[in-house]
C-alpha cells in the first residue's frame, strides 16, 4: 500500500507493532500520558532500541499514539 499514499503531504505512517510496542512501555513503567511516554522515548536509548528507532531518527508524535488507541486499539 506504500504507493497509494502521497510522500510530500502528511506525517509518514508509523508500523502498528512499532504503535504496541509504545503502548507496551506505557503499560509496564506506569506512564498514563502519552506525552510524557514521547519524552521518554526520545530520551531513553533502551526504550528506542526496543523500538527499532536510531538515535538520530524523529518519534512520532503523540497524537498518532492517541489516535491509534482510538481509532485501532480500542477492542
Amino acid at each position: 500500500t506504500k504507493d497509494l499514499y502521497c510522500h510530500t503531504n502528511g506525517r509518514p505512517g508509523t508500523d502498528p507493532v512499532v504503535l504496541f510496542k509504545m503502548l507496551f512501555i506505557g503499560y509496564l513503567y506506569g506512564i498514563r500520558s502519552e506525552r510524557q511516554l514521547i519524552k521518554d522515548i526520545e530520551v531513553n536509548l533502551a526504550y528506542r532500541w526496543f523500538l527499532g528507532y536510531s538515535i538520530t531518527e524523529k518519534i512520532p508524535d503523540a497524537s498518532t499514539i492517541s489516535q491509534n488507541r482510538i481509532r485501532r486499539f480500542k477492542d
